[in-house]
């Protein structure tokens, strides 16, 4: 698996990634608590065009680091540095929930690199209301941690899911979901959720140069439609559109998810001096 080390503010980090497929350059950053095999459906679904790269960020899979807090420009230094390592002078850039605050932040820092930007669950800033809901995230997963149990993954569907989830589910499904959930978090998912409790992204979206969806979920419980105005508001080149499922469409609806981002991408132009091909 490739990986490429760099400094971040607390130290070393050697950041792991997937290469996959041939063309222009996809970034895919994930969020809170995955990895990058979040994406392997939308991978599935634009490897034959797309020179598709994800990596893990701090606290997710193969990625490593010095154990402590990261920033958001971390994490986004971290994602730039697999971007650089697989050879991606320009690239599209993809992210979900945390993985959109960084990828909103790489391209208000990094506005030249960045082709075009779909952002899915992201926030312009962590208010207080949000702020509530990552205490509490830290709450549970520290409840679990000293006592083995799973409520940071019973929660989830609650929270990330929307009607269409519930309505094709039973319980014992869902609590067979609950417990493949709480297999899958990441180790690393407390010192995420701090990250997510830093972001403040308002003084770089009128940086953004490049065309940006703006990707909302209908039934979002997590990220309020505000959030989602002030992206649309503060980022030049930026248009709207909703899926049909909750904060956790990825995972809710895979098929739908990588539909919606795969018909914008391919709106996007391509020029040759911008193929890569991965052998």
């Amino acid at each position: 698996m490739p990986r490429t080390g760099l400094r971040i503010s607390g130290g070393d980090a050697v950041v792991e990634y997937d290469i996959t497929g041939t063309g222009p350059g996809l970034v895919l950053v994930h969020g809170t608590g995955a990895g990058r095999e979040q994406w392997l459906p939308l991978t599935e679904a634009v490897a034959d065009r797309f020179t598709v790269v994800a990596p893990d960020c701090s606290g997710s899979g193969g990625t490593t680091d010095h154990g402590g807090p990261v920033t958001l420009a971390d994490l986004a230094d971290e994602v730039l540095a697999a971007a650089n390592d697989a050879g991606l002078d320009t690239f599209h850039l993809v992210g979900h929930s945390l993985g959109a605050a960084i990828a909103t932040h790489l391209a208000g820092t990094h506005p030249g690199r960045v082709r075009s930007l779909v952002l899915h669950a992201g926030w312009a800033h962590t208010d207080t209301r949000l702020d509530a809901e990552f205490r509490y995230w830290l709450e549970l997963l520290s409840a679990d941690a000293a006592h083995g149990t799973s409520l940071f993954a019973r929660m989830l569907p609650l929270t990330a899911f929307g009607p269409g989830y519930w309505a094709r589910t039973d319980a014992a499904a869902n609590e067979e979901l609950v417990q493949g959930l709480t297999g899958m978090l990441a180790p690393g998912t407390a010192r995420q959720t701090e990250t997510d409790r830093t972001v403040d992204l308002r003084p770089l979206l009128g940086r953004i140069t490049a065309p940006t969806l703006v990707l909302a979920s209908a039934h979002d419980r997590i990220i309020a439609p505000e959030q989602q105005q002030a992206l649309l508001a503060g980022i030049p080149k930026a248009r709207y559109a909703e899926i049909d499922a909750g904060h956790g469409a990825p995972a809710e609806d895979p098929a739908g998810f990588a539909a919606r981002i795969t018909a914008f991408l391919d709106e996007q132009p391509t020029t040759p001096a911008e193929t890569v091909t991965v052998h």
